[in-house]
């Protein structure tokens, strides 16, 4: 079919003279247009090994909103949502639709958000086949050709890796770039093969757009059991949301972005992006499994270049390893990706100086506390330029993506988990028995047997006792999980170097928590740790 059959064509944003345009490939068909550019190899299993070059994690220092007066006023400016001069888009956009006429462009109609009452209807617009692979198993395709034809893309993504910007000229950081013009309903991507900027990059516009209609957007992953219950998993990336939310006894309804409406939760994706580092089939079967379909993108995984053997352990091209997969590759995935309302909710940390609990109980007021605070490390590889566990405070658990003031958000969740009456959860997925270089990451295993004994109501019916320092309350004991880990000075040999290491933190959270107190209530202020 050619752009001239459509409602709306590439010349809505722009884009004419093209070599050749590929719209709505099959997974069989961006196979062949990669491998026939080279773009990538096929593995012993079937999967699409593919590299991103020297760009294998997000570039969130050249990341800027649009400043323009129909969104100016809602977005919380600083150094997350950066303002970028709209004369300066336009003329960016302008040489970056020049510099795509005469190539071949590959097209991927489809949706962001699961639920028809509040999906965006998007168009991702990519230079490189394995790229419109990544975004067709990332979002929900327009699979019916007369659909296809008749879609109108609400907001269009244009990806021109080879496209380099000129800060002196462009105005950008560098001669990468990833732009969100609101008015414009565009979000243009250049001098990256990163393939995460265009989801992260649909997902930052879906947390500026759903608040608008009291829609809560959250950067967690989400499941439900065979009763119907729904557990939400917050955290940022190598916090555990994919791992975790992934069990053989619950369906998946997503593993990342999630929104929160009237009528329940429902995911904005139609596939997953796991971490793959250290993947095994013992520990992540589900996953694992996934890695050996045809369809799924392997990235940066390091691949035998004779036998096609791939070796999730080795991280020579960067930790940040990962897999992308289409959901219905999860057995027990919800087809639909919409569940009811939540009966708990998890947010997840991965504590890097291994002195939070391996899980404790928010009250709602901590609950608050703890999602305005987002208190995690940066697993290495996640960003540029991280190369270790590195302690941030990232409000809502994903500040990178966040639009609005983060206050708005915390009334939006503040509100949900009183009026469902959800359980909340911290659980850390991060050190024990020391910090990053002395002690060793939380066992799955046993996070697993914690959250299992939360979700079924088993930690409803043990005592607690209050942590002292950061004044939260820890099961005594958890079916599944040795008594001494869950309270974590007991797993420190040095137990005065555990209490500078708490203190430490505890004053970390304090001094975080600063810029919410004279908006957060007072009892919320009260539910976190103590001086």
């Amino acid at each position: 079919m050619s752009q001239g059959d459509r409602k709306v064509g590439l010349g809505a944003v722009g884009i004419t003279r093209t070599a050749g345009e590929h719209w709505n490939l099959s997974a069989a068909a961006l196979y062949e247009e990669a491998l026939r550019a080279g773009e990538g190899q096929l593995s012993k299993d079937g999967a699409l090994v593919c590299s991103t070059g020297k760009y294998t994690g997000r570039s969130p220092n050249d990341k800027f909103v649009v400043k323009e007066a129909s969104s100016e006023k809602n977005i919380d400016w600083g150094k997350v949502n950066k303002p970028f001069d709209s004369a300066k888009f336009d003329a960016l956009h302008k040489r970056m639709t020049a510099y795509a006429a005469g190539k071949n462009l590959f097209v991927l109609d489809g949706y962001a958000g699961a639920d028809p009452a509040y999906r965006l209807p998007v168009r991702i617009i990519t230079e490189m086949a394995w790229h419109s692979l990544f975004v067709r198993n990332m979002f929900i395709p327009v699979t019916d050709p007369a659909e296809q034809l008749a879609h109108q893309p609400e907001f269009t993504v244009i990806d021109i890796p080879s496209f380099k910007a000129d800060p002196a000229i462009d105005g950008t950081n560098s001669e990468t770039f990833i732009l969100l013009s609101f008015d414009r309903k565009l979000v243009l991507i250049g001098g990256t093969q990163y393939a995460g900027e265009m989801k992260k990059g649909i997902f930052t516009v879906m947390n500026y757009l759903l608040p608008l209609r009291d829609t809560m957007p959250m950067h967690c992953s989400a499941n439900v059991g065979t009763a119907g219950d729904v557990a939400l998993f917050f955290g940022l990336s190598g916090t555990g949301k994919t791992t975790l939310s992934s069990d053989t006894h619950r369906g998946l309804i997503g593993d990342d972005e999630h929104g929160w409406s009237a009528d329940g939760v429902f995911n904005f994706e139609g596939g997953c992006y796991a971490k793959t580092i250290k993947l095994s089939a013992e520990a992540e079967p589900q996953i694992y499994a996934t890695t050996k379909r045809f369809g799924t993108v392997l990235e940066n995984v390091v691949m035998d270049p004779i036998t096609r053997v791939v070796d999730f352990d080795d991280a020579s091209k960067t930790e940040n390893t990962r897999c992308s997969y289409p959901l219905s590759y999860i057995e027990n995935s919800v087809p639909s990706g919409r569940a009811g309302h939540p009966a708990n909710v998890v947010m997840l940390t991965a504590d890097a100086f291994g002195v939070l609990p391996p899980i404790a109980r928010l009250s709602p007021d901590a609950a608050q506390y703890h999602f305005l605070s987002g208190y995690t490390a940066k697993v290495a590889g996640t960003e540029r330029g991280v190369t270790e566990p590195t302690p941030i405070f990232s409000t809502c658990f994903g500040a990178p993506f966040m639009v609005w003031d983060p206050n708005v958000y915390a009334k939006l969740l503040g509100d949900r988990i009183a009026k469902h009456q959800a359980r909340v959860w911290l659980v850390n997925t991060g050190w024990t028995g020391g910090p990053y270089g002395v002690g060793s990451r939380m066992k799955i295993a046993y996070t697993r047997a914690m959250i299992n004994a939360a979700l079924s109501g088993q930690l409803d019916k043990v005592a607690y006792e209050r942590d002292p320092i950061f004044n939260l309350d820890v099961p005594t004991s958890c079916p599944g999980v040795p008594a001494d880990v869950l309270m974590p000075k007991n797993t420190w040999k040095d137990k005065a170097a555990y209490d500078a290491q708490a203190r430490k933190l505890a004053a970390m959270f304090i001094e975080n928590f600063k810029r919410f107190e004279a908006t957060a209530k007072p009892e919320v202020k009260a539910a976190g740790p103590k001086a």
